[in-house]
């Protein structure tokens, strides 16, 4: 068995869609349209790992609400320094700035998408 992909309901596709391809380096590699809503398949550099943005034509007045299942997305970076400084330059900023985890012996952050999705941010 393989894992496919994750897949997350977003209020603004074009917002969405920078966010995950110019912050987050994803690719678009496939636009789906059914009936109801746009899929918008993004893939990581290596093809391996994917995100389903999923744009409904009738949203919610203020769009989606996270439960308290979904926990976070992580992306590794190789510089939390150069990531900031693009991350800042885009108008974002983090929710948790950078720190040292002795636990995992790396250093984390964390951001969040314009729906409110929190992403960690894992120097490799």
């Amino acid at each position: 068995m393989k894992f496919l992909h994750a897949m997350i309901r977003v209020k603004d596709s074009d917002k969405s869609l920078d966010f995950y391809t110019k912050l987050l380096d994803m690719n678009l590699v496939r636009t789906v349209k059914l009936d109801d809503c746009l899929l918008y398949f993004l893939s990581d550099s290596d093809g391996q790992t994917q995100i389903e943005l999923t744009a409904n034509f009738e949203n919610p007045e203020n769009g989606y609400e996270n439960g308290n299942a979904f926990g976070h997305f992580a992306f590794g970076v190789d510089s939390m320094a150069e990531f900031g400084k693009k991350l800042h330059s885009m108008g974002y900023e983090y929710t948790c700035e950078p720190f040292f985890m002795e636990e995992v012996n790396s250093i984390i952050a964390f951001i969040q998408d314009p729906d409110g999705n929190e992403i960690e941010i894992i120097q490799d």
